[in-house]
């Protein structure tokens, strides 16, 4: 009786479910073509222009946080006048 049960309840389930079995295409095989074709790009760059915006801008995120952190450690390590 229990396994009567869970059979019918796996496929209310299934025809009650609100995701779509096949929502989008696998498109696996495509970007494998294209991140290994040779064409003498670096593989952070292959995927196009959002590739090149998103790394320029990690770039001069990390960058800037460097120098800034840079900048403070050498302000921070000299003596500072206390005027009162």
């Amino acid at each position: 009786m229990r396994g009567l049960l869970v059979s019918h309840t796996r496929a209310l389930l299934r025809s009650f479910s609100s995701s779509a079995r096949n929502l989008f295409q696998n498109k696996v095989a495509e970007k494998q073509k294209l991140f290994q074709e040779n064409n003498d790009l670096p593989v952070y760059l292959k995927g196009g222009p959002t590739d090149r915006l998103l790394y320029g801008t990690t770039m001069v995120i990390a960058l800037g946080g460097t120098g800034y952190s840079v900048f403070f450690l050498g302000w921070a390590s000299f003596p500072h006048s206390n005027k009162k």
